[in-house]
């Protein structure tokens, strides 16, 4: 019989409890706030009123509280933390990229979505990335004008503020035009992602001015200060997003697409782009429905298609309501989330792309009476082979299957996310992104920010002929993404929210974190931090190397190593005003949870 929710969340919070007995959450001191050049201290987890945020960064999590503590809110303080991420996380982040927005709101009892995906140009065709019959290499179409996409990431922010927000985008970008302005403390993350990308930055003036300082990468501890994107932030709380699409920062980045500025000696071939002022003119942010599933009581809300995060990680849910993960051994719940990750991951690939070029059967994959025509596939004592072929939503047989398998396209590991809750209840989980570590590599001159390469999220042509494939380009069509910001409730109110970086790795990230805090009772942060794997359809499930794979190899998975997969980040309300914010404690060097106050004021 499967543990009740009601018993699964107690057990969850009695130990999350017991792990932060003692712990004592500040705000950041008084020397160490937002757009000073010594940044504050990270730490894992922080529990408190008033507000808390978790992100990858402390300067970016301390701009979301400063906002909190001036009286935004949690959609104010979402976009202060994104802004901030896109000063100190510039590689995976920024105005030049794109999101998806999630959000609860406390007095309407609502999740909303906000789709901020980058698109193609109007001109893109099922052949953009096609020349003389054969695809572009990769790495060539990454480092390009050709991969980038129309940016979503400032209609993200102006919308997030027009629904739920109480202060203008002048103010919520205030404490990141003061870091950029004033500068960030370099940390080993930062160097090392620059160094990374040495070779690319080298060959486009602006970007190699910008980071490469005298030729190298940022030393760690000193200070990078960036005031072309503090001008840039500046323009924009100043002139409002048609500063972007119909205004001269817009102009810039179109120029810079059409025409990339590269070094003059350098040999690297950089295809030009076809995006348009019109382009950017034509941009809009979607408004939609969240996914939804119920998981062990529990109401699971993610982001829709052209996001694959929400079906995806609910078909995956729906998969596993039916065995009892808490009381298996490890390795049997392992297996299970191994399976259901292979199997919904069979069924993504084949379905899932933008919903305005695709009949995408969203309502069928998240279905309980589909993931149970899956769900029997899975053998306790056998792991599936891949790349298994994906079912039918549309008409689901038990344990059937149809077609041949489709193929996972490519998505960089890079991508950063941030979560915030507010006094009120209000809760944003918002993962955003310039795609592969790096973007494009091109700093649009005299801006400050890199432009992202999103569109090599498209599939660059159809595998098989025989197999139908969403994701292949179009015009103004937004290429499939794997990112799965999600929030929990409970009877109607918050319970989690949570969420990571890391391409197609997300959603398995997503969902270990969630059965292992749910399921296996473990406290938010420590499910964070919990060795992680990915299986997503493949011969050989990624794994980090902490990961124990011993027994799971007996029963026929196969694995391979990666260094690290994702870095999440979560809120959870504890009741009464309070709240815990959990981030990583070690993967990207740590993250940073902060919260307003550490005891309630009155």
């Amino acid at each position: 019989m499967v543990r009740s929710p009601a018993v699964a969340r107690c057990s969850a919070l009695l130990a999350a409890t017991a792990v932060l007995a003692g712990l004592v959450a500040t705000a950041p001191p008084a020397n160490a706030r937002a757009g000073t050049a010594t940044s504050p201290e990270k730490t894992p987890v922080a529990v408190g009123y008033g507000g808390a945020v978790a992100s990858v960064d402390a300067d970016a999590s301390a701009a979301g509280i400063e906002v909190l503590r001036k009286g935004g809110n949690a959609a104010d303080a979402a976009v202060a933390t994104a802004a901030a991420l896109g000063v100190t996380e510039p590689y995976s982040s920024g105005v030049g990229g794109g999101g998806y927005f999630v959000y609860y709101n406390a007095r309407t009892h609502r999740v909303s979505t906000i789709d901020g995906r980058e698109t193609a140009p109007r001109t893109a065709d099922a052949g953009l990335f096609i020349e003389n019959g054969k695809p572009i290499p990769f790495a060539e179409a990454v480092t390009s004008g050709r991969g980038v996409g129309v940016p979503g990431t400032p209609a993200t922010w102006e919308r997030a503020l027009d629904r739920w927000g109480t202060e203008s985008l002048r103010t919520v970008l205030k404490p990141a035009e003061r870091l950029a302005r004033d500068g960030f403390t370099v940390d080993a993350t930062f160097r090392q992602q620059t160094a990374d990308n040495a070779s690319r930055f080298a060959d486009f003036p602006a970007t190699a001015d910008l980071f490469l300082p005298n030729g190298q990468p940022p030393e760690v501890g000193s200070t990078f200060r960036n005031p072309d994107l503090a001008d840039t932030y500046r323009e924009l709380g100043r002139e409002g997003t048609d500063a972007i699409y119909r205004g001269d920062i817009g102009h810039d980045i179109v120029d810079t697409v059409r025409q990339p500025p590269v070094a003059p000696n350098s040999p690297r071939k950089v295809r030009p782009g076809d995006m348009t002022e019109a382009d950017l003119g034509a941009y809009r942010v979607k408004d939609q429905a969240p996914t939804r599933v119920s998981y062990r009581g529990l109401d699971v809300y993610g982001m829709a298609p052209s996001s694959s995060g929400g079906t995806t990680v609910g078909e995956a849910l729906n998969i596993l309501e039916r065995s009892d993960l808490s009381d298996l051994s490890p390795t049997q719940y392992l297996h299970r989330f191994l399976e259901a990750s292979r199997i919904a991951f069979a069924d993504r690939n084949r379905w899932v792309g933008d919903p305005a070029f695709s009949d995408v059967p969203t309502k069928g994959l998240l279905s309980q009476r589909y993931a149970d025509s899956r769900a029997c596939l899975i053998d306790p004592g056998k792991a599936l082979t891949s790349p298994l072929a994906p079912g039918d939503p549309r008409d689901p047989q038990p344990c059937g299957s149809k077609g041949a398998p489709a193929v996972e396209g490519h998505e960089g590991p890079s991508t950063t996310h941030l979560t915030v809750a507010d006094r009120w209840g209000d809760v944003a989980s918002y993962t955003l992104t310039i795609e592969q570590t790096g973007g494009s590599a091109i700093v649009v001159p005299g801006r400050g920010f890199i432009l992202n390469n999103e569109l090599t999220d498209f599939s660059f042509q159809q595998a098989d002929p025989a197999v139908p494939d969403p994701n292949l380009p179009g015009p103004s069509k937004r290429p499939r993404s794997s990112m799965s910001p999600t929030i929990v409730l409970d009877d109607g109110r918050p319970a989690f929210a949570l969420g990571s970086p890391g391409g197609a790795t997300i959603i398995t990230t997503v969902l270990q974190v969630l059965t292992g805090h749910v399921d296996r009772g473990l406290p938010l942060v420590e499910a964070i931090a919990a060795p992680r794997a990915s299986q997503r359809n493949a011969a050989s499930t990624q794994a980090e190397p902490a990961f124990v794979r011993d027994d799971l190899v007996k029963l026929g998975h196969k694995f391979s190593d990666t260094p690290e997969i994702g870095a999440a980040t979560g809120v959870q309300y504890l009741g009464h005003g309070k709240w815990l914010a959990a981030a990583e404690k070690v993967r990207r060097g740590g993250g940073s949870a902060q919260v307003v106050y550490a005891k309630p004021r009155h």
